[in-house]
Parts: C-alpha cells; sequence; structure tokens
C-alpha cells in the first residue's frame, strides 16, 4: 500500500533496509547462535545516525516521530529482531526522560544517546512483578544526600550493556503503586551491578540481565518527574512504545511472508513450484493480508501519536496485540510452507517464529493489553452515557 511517506521517511526506511540488508543479515545466524551484543552493527547505526531519529534536534537529534522510529525498527526487524530490538530498547529507556525529565538531565543524557556514544534501557518488571507492575518491590529511599536503591530488576533489555537506566522504584512503600518513582541510574554507579544473562527462546543478540541494586546512592536530582509519578510515568510510557512492538512484529511478519513466497517459488513438488498449489496461495494470501492490516494499524497509530492525540492507550494496546498475534500466526504459516527446511536452522523462518513469541508477552502480554482495551471500552461507553 501507499502510506504517502514524506520524502525523508522514505530515505530513512530504505537506509535503514540497507543497513539490514548489507550489515545483519550476513551476521544474522552468527549472532542467534553465539548470543553476542551486537556493538559492531549498533556502531553502523550510529554511524548512519540512527539513534537520532527519536531525539529531538534541540539535544543534537533529528526530532523524528513514532511513525519514523517505527519504519526504522521494521526494516531492521524485517531481517533480525534481535538487533532491532537493541535499538528500539534505547528509545524506550528515553521516553521517560523525554516527557518528565528536566532540562538538565536532558541536556546532560539525550546528546550521547543521539550519538549512539551511550545506549539506554527502562527497568520495571521483578521477580515478583510482571504483569502486575504495581507489585514492585524495589526501594528508593531518600536520605541527606539523594536516594538509596535497592532491590533487583528482572529480564531487563539492553542490561548490562545500556550506559543509562530508568530505573521504577518505590520512594513510599505505604502507598502501593502510587508510592513509585523513576530514577535515572547510570551504569558504574556503585552498589548497582548485574545478575545473569538471560538464555531465551529468541530474540538472542540481545542482552537480557537482571539490574541488581544494594545501597545504590544516587543524587537527588536524577529522580524523573516528582515523587509518585512512577507508575502512572510507567503507563504512559508503555502507551508510547507499544507501537514501536507492533513494528517489531510487523518487521517479523514481513520478512517471514518474504522468505514462505520465495521458497514457493523454487520448490518443485509434483512437477510444478509449490506456489502454484491453492492450498499454499491461500496461505501466502492470508500472510499477506494479516501483515499489511498490522502494518496499517500501526502506522495508522503512530501517526495518532505524532499528530498530538491526548489519550491513545486503547490505540496503542490494540497495535501491541493485532501485530504481535499476525507475527505468530504468519510465521508459523512460513514454517509450514517451508516444511521440513522450514524447521531447520539453515533456513531463518525457524529464528522468526522463535523472535516472534516475545513480541505477545513483552511491554504488557496480550491477554493483560485485551483487558486493557475492554477497560476503555467501558469508560467509552461511560462518557456516551
Amino acid at each position: 500500500m501507499e502510506y504517502f511517506l514524506t520524502e525523508e521517511q522514505k530515505t530513512l526506511k530504505q537506509l535503514a533496509r540497507r543497513i539490514a540488508e548489507e550489515r545483519i543479515l550476513p551476521v544474522r545466524a552468527e549472532l542467534d547462535e553465539t548470543e553476542d551484543f551486537p556493538w559492531e552493527i549498533i556502531k553502523d547505526l550510529a554511524d548512519s545516525d540512527m539513534f537520532r531519529v527519536f531525539i529531538p534536534e534541540e539535544y543534537e537529534g533529528l526530532g523524528g516521530g513514532c511513525l519514523d522510529l517505527c519504519l526504522v525498527i521494521e526494516e531492521l526487524s524485517r531481517v533480525c529482531s534481535g538487533v532491532a530490538l537493541c535499538y528500539a530498547a534505547t528509545s524506550l529507556g528515553t521516553v521517560a526522560l523525554l516527557a518528565y525529565g528536566t532540562e538538565e538531565q536532558k541536556q546532560k543524557y539525550l546528546p550521547d544517546v543521539a550519538s549512539g556514544k551511550k545506549l539506554a534501557a527502562f527497568a520495571l518488571t521483578e521477580p515478583t512483578a510482571g504483569s502486575d507492575a504495581s507489585a514492585i518491590k524495589t526501594t528508593a529511599e531518600k536520605v541527606s544526600d539523594g536516594y538509596l536503591i535497592n532491590g533487583t530488576k528482572q529480564f531487563i533489555t539492553n542490561g548490562g550493556e545500556a550506559e543509562i537506566y530508568t530505573v521504577i522504584a518505590l520512594t513510599d512503600k505505604t502507598r502501593g503503586a502510587r508510592g513509585a518513582s523513576a530514577f535515572l541510574v547510570e551504569k558504574d554507579t556503585p552498589g548497582f551491578t548485574f545478575g545473569k544473562k538471560e538464555k531465551k527462546m529468541g530474540i538472542r543478540s540481545s542482552s537480557t540481565r537482571e539490574l541488581i541494586f544494594r545501597n545504590c546512592l544516587i543524587p537527588e536530582e536524577n529522580i524523573i518527574g516528582s515523587e509518585g509519578m512512577g507508575f502512572i510515568m510507567t503507563l504512559k510510557v508503555f502507551d508510547r512504545s507499544r507501537p514501536g512492538i507492533g513494528a517489531q512484529a510487523v518487521g517479523i511478519a514481513q520478512g517471514a511472508m518474504e522468505t514462505a513466497v520465495d521458497y514457493a517459488r523454487q520448490r518443485i513438488q509434483f512437477g510444478h513450484p509449490i506456489i502454484a498449489l491453492p492450498v499454499i496461495q491461500s496461505k501466502l494470501a492470508e500472510m499477506a493480508i494479516q501483515v499489511e492490516a498490522a502494518r496499517a494499524l500501526t502506522y495508522a497509530v503512530a501517526r495518532s501519536i505524532d499528530g498530538g492525540a491526548k489519550n491513545f492507550t486503547e490505540e496503542s494496546a490494540m497495535v501491541k496485540v493485532f501485530a504481535s498475534d499476525v507475527a505468530m500466526k504468519v510465521t508459523t504459516e512460513a514454517v509450514q510452507v517451508l516444511g521440513g527446511p522450514g524447521y531447520m536452522r539453515d533456513y531463518p523462518v525457524e529464528k522468526m517464529m522463535r523472535d516472534a513469541k516475545i513480541t505477545q508477552i513483552y511491554e504488557g502480554t496480550n491477554e493483560v493489553l485485551r483487558e486493557t482495551i475492554a477497560a476503555e471500552l467501558r469508560k467509552r461507553k461511560a462518557r456516551r452515557d
């Protein structure tokens, strides 16, 4: 479909695709096997100004919007969503800072992110707080010279590799979720260490680690916003970041569909390429419908956010749920089209199928987000009544 992208957006999309095909594709399988963090590719992305896309111009960025970011994530994910996540997670790590940080905080941290010199991460999840984000136990105690952070964060993307972390911790345990606050923590701060690097089903080149805080003292000026804003801030952060998960899912699905089509053209069975078989044609047609529908929804919501929409919780959740379900369906069908070879690591669709699964899980499981959508529908009816 023609989405009427600007010339700048078309150029950005083409550049991201070229990096994906020239730099990521040759090492995709190796990175999946070794689970090494793709620092050389991160440098390529930085040299191509990709990290400037989501940073405002006043902090040495390009001032791009949600759609611009989605275009890059989609193209990178089309080849390898693990590498794409290393990039996208840095954007996630800056959302709270961009929306609620002070001018001094932005001037201190954002130029280094824009240049790709430093990666960022967002730290919310804990061993006892997954879908129930309000169950966090990490604390930030106010002391004379700042805040003492104690606790453990789990499954943190870019953990151990990022230099800047947005950490959600309780400043008032008696208030539950309303006692949570957000803090900027730098990698080398005393009392801040890293636990095990997780061994994952998919997105293996992305680093997922525990963050451990033991009397980690940070200065008072490192709080983002004010005390008690952390939980509301987290909800707003995910509202803005979920279209990026949608873009990741669209990219995975697009890559899987292209692989399935190419294989179906070449694979000869019963004397003809299997793409001539009605059952294969039906599968490929359904893939194409689903991928384009997911892309259209992702772009539409991203444009709505860029256009200044005030409340997009429902739409953001829809993007993430629909696109991730599409990614899982399309990659599963791609494996089926390839048959036995599709189950083997010689072809990328088995990796894409493994990678797709996480898009249904992180930044809110699809089950929880369906409840979020239903809650927004109830509110809408209440407003009409």
